[in-house]
């Protein structure tokens, strides 16, 4: 920290905001002075910060104006074994400027990181890079066995809320012989999904355990929610938590774990071009990470749900973000930073080449790369702003078709999570809550009326008051103003891009709520066609039994969360297709398929049947089908085909017009041809003869001939005609 600043970096806002707290009251100094922390869209650092905490996006992000990072001497890379999408591309970035600036002082930090292999990373071919072990005060934890699954032939298998409250009456029995009965009781319950949250509680309310508090822990809950976890209490307490609690957040005063050894995974599937989800067994790393819980303390026991066997047969560290997710983002910011191929760019772990591949497909969907997979003129644009190329492409479209305003008000919200809250307790009364602002054909409209009667309610109350009121209507607060500074944040950025997103309208005092509601449902088609550019293949049409099918043959069902649930719209369009039990679409918007043509033009594909002669219009017509992904964008529409196979087209032409005189003209050589054809026709009749006059190919041989190989139509023939007449 003597040449520069000390950068560290955390995976979690949450956690670059709390350790800087913490550093700041350690040294005794005011947060935001000599230590600083920024996040995305919020800055509280100042020149006279030494210490910065960031999350590793910002320090990502501060490559493109600074690629030599020359503000620090020192960084710090906290939570590496998590390996992030952006950790592992900063993980390479570093790893190629270190030779450039050999000053910089690099430490990468982790609970349960693969040594071996950070070290041979950031290492030369002959020396790996110095490890230093830090040992932190740990009480010994006792690890119990309890597979689901039993191995004897008279005992039946366990689900898993079973397994759970087996577990639960094991650890009153364990308290009892050891004589635990004071101090902390608490257990912690590794969970891979809000409905095994939801379920789990359930069995153990209705097993009534005494003196026992049961409280969920997830990332959707709100802050109340959460905290309610840190809170003192007496008796004991279990809290059943996803994967949050093994490393997000610390939940206090925990001497027991069960562990079922499952976690809901995101995994992009290359094939399906979708995001999965799907349920999975935990790796080594990860089940020790969770058994440290309760080793914080005092000595603790851990109830893994499966057995050794089956512990240490599963893979030691969980799989690398970038081997399992687009890598769209990562490909646009190493092109606009100009850092070569993305085989070559040197990553702890290569992404899979397929990947990649479909990475670029979505670059080039959304516009931003040409099809050498160079970044074009609008994809040096996208990669201006920090957010999901695809809403980053809507944004633009927004600018383009003049609806930036309310497109950035539905992208923001887009970019963070909902700010809607739905207590698992209170379902029903957030949802009728929520109800005042629901639209019956768009979940983007929707957001939009919410942001709007934010807005009203900010103007009218107190800060004290606006609080009270989104607790009655079931908003986040403080998501609420994440919302309100991602808004404002992107609108600053867009500025210093030079465009400018207009201002709100003034609001009619005499209008109401309802009224506006359905003004913003009649304007909202250039908002939905500006999302639609980042949505492409997100698309699908009605099939039967609210089925819709999508882009590659996917078939998937409207959420039941979303407003259009109980509606069937020939065709919609979603933010996110993501797979659980079924593929669902998420926030979603019944469309009109007329604009996607116009937005698809480098993806769909034609194909052609049916080509006949139309003497009305003069032309060779042909019925059109256009697909995009294989998804039938237009059924069988008439062109012209005399562009589209020219050939076929003056072939048919020549028969049908010229040869049989399925056409209009008033060429002198076309009514002396008819009549002399009509009077050989005659003498044929009465001599009773059909060799008289000259046959079809000879007569399409002698139009053949004479006519240019462009001429295609009537419209082309009759230019040509005159001219050569005039000759």
């Amino acid at each position: 920290g003597r040449k520069g600043l000390i950068g560290h970096t955390q995976p979690r806002r949450l956690a670059a905001r709390s350790v800087a707290g913490r550093l700041a009251e350690e040294l005794s100094v005011p947060l935001g002075e000599q230590v600083g922390y920024q996040v995305r869209f919020n800055d509280q650092s100042s020149p006279s910060t030494l210490v910065k905490l960031m999350t590793d996006g910002i320090l990502l992000a501060e490559t493109q104006h600074d690629p030599l990072l020359l503000r620090y001497d020192t960084l710090i890379i906290d939570e590496a074994h998590e390996r992030s999408l952006n950790i592992d591309f900063l993980l390479g970035y570093l790893k190629r400027l270190l030779p450039k600036r050999p000053d910089l002082k690099v430490i990468i930090t982790s609970a349960t990181i693969d040594v071996e292999r950070f070290a041979a990373h950031f290492g030369s071919p002959k020396t790996p890079a110095p490890v230093v072990e830090v040992s932190g005060r740990t009480f010994p934890v006792d690890v119990h066995y309890r597979p689901l699954v039993r191995s004897e032939e008279d005992e039946d298998d366990r689900t898993l809320q079973e397994g759970i409250l087996h577990a639960v009456r094991e650890i009153e029995t364990i308290e009892r012989e050891k004589g635990w009965l004071h101090g902390p009781r608490d257990v912690l319950v590794f969970l891979p999904g809000e409905r095994e949250i939801r379920e789990t509680a359930d069995t153990l309310r209705r097993a009534d355990l005494k003196g026992t508090e049961i409280l969920p822990l997830y990332a959707r809950l709100s802050n109340e929610e959460q905290n309610r976890v840190f809170a003192p209490h007496r008796g004991r307490r279990i809290v059943l938590a996803t994967n949050v609690a093994e490393t997000s957040l610390t939940v206090p005063g925990i001497r027991y774990v069960i562990d079922p050894g499952l976690v809901r995974i995101s995994r992009y599937s290359y094939r399906a071009k979708i995001q999965r989800l799907p349920i999975e067994p935990v790796s080594q790393a990860s089940a020790n990470q969770r058994k440290g819980r309760c080793g914080r303390i005092a000595e603790g026991v851990c109830i893994r749900l499966y057995d050794e066997e089956d512990f240490l047969s599963r893979p030691a560290f969980t799989d690398p973000e970038i081997q399992r997710t687009n890598l769209a983002s990562v490909i646009l910011s190493m092109l606009a930073l100009k850092l070569g191929n993305i085989e070559d760019f040197p990553f702890v772990d290569p992404p899979d080449g397929r990947f990649v591949k479909d990475g670029f497909r979505l670059l080039f969907e959304l516009g931003a790369v040409n099809d050498k997979q160079q970044l074009s003129a609008l994809g040096r644009k996208l990669a201006k702003l920090p957010i999901d190329p695809r809403l980053a492409r809507m944004v633009l479209a927004g600018a383009e078709r003049g609806s930036l305003r309310d497109v950035l008000v539905v992208v923001s919200a887009l970019a963070i999570q909902d700010p809607r809250d739905r207590p698992a307790d209170k379902r029903q009364a957030a949802d009728q809550a929520h109800q005042r602002w629901h639209d019956p054909d768009s979940d983007f409209v929707a957001l939009l009326n919410l942001w709007h009667g934010i807005e009203n309610a900010r103007e009218a109350l107190s800060g004290n008051q606006l609080r009270r009121w989104c607790r009655d209507h079931y908003i986040n607060y403080l998501r609420m103003r994440e919302w309100h500074d991602t808004f404002r944040q992107l609108r600053q950025l867009l500025r210093d891009m030079d465009i400018e997103v207009p201002a709100p309208l003034p609001r009619d005092e005499n209008e109401s709520e309802e009224q506006a509601k359905q003004a913003r449902r009649k304007t909202s088609g250039k908002l939905h066609q500006a999302l639609l550019s980042g949505l492409l293949s997100n698309l699908g049409t009605l099939l039967e039994n609210r089925e819709y099918l999508g882009a590659r043959n996917r078939k998937f069902m409207i959420h039941p969360g979303s407003g259009l649930a109980k509606k069937t719209p020939k065709w919609v369009m979603a933010f996110e297709l993501i797979e659980t039990t079924k593929l669902f679409a998420r926030t979603v918007a019944k469309i009109d398929p007329q604009w996607i043509e116009p937005q698809a033009q480098h993806l769909v594909k034609s194909s052609y049947s049916e080509p006949h002669w139309e003497m009305k219009r003069a032309q060779v017509v042909a019925f059109e089908q256009v697909t995009l992904f294989g998804l039938p964008i237009v059924a069988r529409r008439r062109v012209h085909y005399g562009p589209i196979a020219p050939q076929e087209s003056r072939e048919l032409f020549i028969r049908r017009a010229l040869v049989e005189g399925e056409f209009q003209t008033k060429g002198e050589f076309f009514t002396h041809n008819r009549a002399l054809i009509e009077e050989v026709e005659a003498l044929e009749d009465r001599a009773r003869r059909r060799d008289i006059l000259v046959d079809e190919e000879t007569l399409f041989a002698f139009y053949d001939e004479r006519i240019p190989a462009d001429i295609v139509n009537g419209k082309g023939f009759e230019h040509w005609r005159k001219q050569a007449e005039r000759q």
